[in-house]
């Protein structure tokens, strides 16, 4: 299990180096899925909740919210 919950941000990506160990971490209305959100500091972070040791997506507001709309409008659908 890794060490800390911290995330690591890439260089570059002008991410926060955010704490998420007392993150409420949010899974879907659905209860379906792997993915859990967290919202820490103004950002929102997304993990897969079978792992939640594995680094998290950090995503702004304005990234998440087009991150939503193109999810509802299908962009990342497999089949």
């Amino acid at each position: 299990m890794a060490e800390s919950m911290t995330s690591q941000p890439l260089a570059g990506w002008g991410k926060p180096d955010l704490d998420l160990t007392g993150a409420d971490w949010q899974s879907s209305s659905r209860g379906a899925g792997d993915v859990q959100i967290a919202f820490v500091e103004g950002f929102i972070a997304m993990r897969n909740s079978e792992r939640p040791e594995s680094p998290s997506l950090i995503f702004s507001p304005d990234e998440w919210h087009t991150f939503v709309r193109n999810a509802r409008g299908g962009e990342f659908d497999l089949t």
